[in-house]
């Protein structure tokens, strides 16, 4: 499959973009490359392939939901480089961006 230039305009529009005069010829090359990428998709000899919903058939590890450590609040807060205390606690402290 080949497109020529008006096609090229017309997928532009659709997509709501604007495309110069002079990227008409630019665009129609990739366009094509990209379909002709495709074509040779389809020479992929797919028969008795499964259909798959994902990579991987196999079912997720779970594992028990533990708090397995807690109260690490002074700990993580030493990391910061600057820091705000209230009446409510200890926090990360960060430039202020709306006014």
């Amino acid at each position: 499959m080949s497109l020529d230039p008006e096609t090229v305009r017309r997928i532009a529009d659709l997509a709501r973009i604007a495309v110069a005069e002079d990227e008409v010829a630019r665009l129609q090359g990739e366009l094509n490359s990209i379909l002709a990428w495709i074509e040779q998709l389809n020479e992929v000899a797919t028969e008795g392939v499964e259909p798959l919903a994902g990579a991987v058939r196999m079912r997720l590890r779970l594992r028990d939901d533990v708090v397995t450590e807690g109260d690490q609040h002074e700990a993580i807060l030493a990391n910061a480089p600057d820091r705000a205390d209230n009446a409510m606690g200890s926090f990360f402290a960060v430039p202020k961006v709306v006014e």
